[in-house]
């Protein structure tokens, strides 16, 4: 593969449709988007990390890539330090050749899976990096841990390029995404989206020898304070229009940042109540794989991105 192959997706990014924003925008030069995103690799973070789903992380964590700014703007966001569109985030423009490289030391460590967090405005950085690493005879697993604000065509041109889909699917309440995350049409865009990450990966997931995942899909909901009845649709929605069968990460780690500090609803954590409700949902619609968390969770997926390290496992 020649480097023309290689940074070809970067093309894309000259009139930008690649999430259900359509903006059009030419990010190679001063006309961004809503996601105020360039053409450079404007990544906060890689680094190993231990803090996803036992068979993400495994023993030794996987090598994140934080993508700073966000297509969604949700107003409690754990990662607001890189993923405000319109204030300083923490970011590194790094280069290719730097990302290389500190991606094959840490897979040199004993990590075998590169994730790519909040990757769906920098699709085509994405790209770049796996053609790079495969031009050096690198695979390793490849996951898309996304917010599900993706284009079904999108992902589409995705199919049998990633291994492992890990989305969000944060609301089935079209007030609450609006009010929360500046986009209303999110039940039906990250509906539409993890339709066809269920079509191109099945309920199934294929592990390897050590326990972690080689291929499949795994949902995540994040259960906010005072919204049961929105992760009871979402959990409905799973149940109907996918399978009982799915991956489920269901989490109660949800703690309110200094950007929601004063806001009436989100200004506290979940009760153990509200999470034993949306459990009992989870049971009676049938659901039997996946994970649940602690009531604790909240004081333990506090990352600090002014830092270095922003994890502290």
């Amino acid at each position: 593969m020649n480097w023309e192959e290689i940074v070809k997706p970067l093309e894309e990014l000259k009139d930008c449709s690649l999430c259900p924003r359509d903006c059009r925008a030419d990010r190679s030069g001063d006309r961004l988007g809503y996601c105020q995103s360039g053409i450079g690799f404007s990544v906060s973070s890689i680094v190993a990390h231990k803090g996803e789903e036992p068979v993400i992380s495994g023993e030794n964590g996987i090598c994140n890539i934080f993508f700073t700014n966000c297509n969604l703007q949700c107003v409690y966001c754990q990662n607001y330090q890189i993923s405000r569109n319109r204030d300083f985030v923490r970011e590194n423009l790094f280069n290719l050749i730097d990302i290389v490289c500190e991606i094959e030391a840490l897979l040199d460590s004993g990590l075998r899976a590169v994730g790519f967090v909040s990757p769906s405005h920098f699709i085509p950085q994405m790209k770049t990096i796996i053609n790079a690493l495969s031009a050096r005879g690198r695979r390793p697993v490849y996951v898309f841990n996304t917010n599900a604000y993706d284009r079904v065509e999108t992902l589409k041109a995705l199919e049998g390029t990633l291994d492992v889909y890990l989305p969000d699917l944060k609301y089935m309440d079209s007030r609450l995404a609006g009010e929360y995350s500046d986009a209303p049409r999110y039940p039906e865009i990250a509906g539409a989206a993890i339709k066809e990450m269920y079509r191109q990966k099945g309920a199934e997931i294929k592990l390897a020898g050590d326990g972690t995942i080689d291929e499949g899909l795994i949902i995540r909901h994040l259960v906010l304070p005072g919204e049961v009845e929105n992760s009871k649709a979402v959990l409905r929605f799973i149940a109907e229009e996918l399978s009982t069968d799915v991956h489920i990460s269901l989490m109660s780690q949800y703690h309110p940042t200094p950007e929601v500090a004063d806001h009436p609803r989100l200004n506290r954590v979940l009760t153990p109540e509200e999470y034993d409700e949306v459990l009992e949902e989870f049971d009676r619609l049938g659901f039997y794989r996946g994970w649940v968390q602690q009531m604790d969770s909240p004081y333990n997926y506090q990352p600090d991105f002014s830092s270095d390290r922003p994890f502290s496992e």
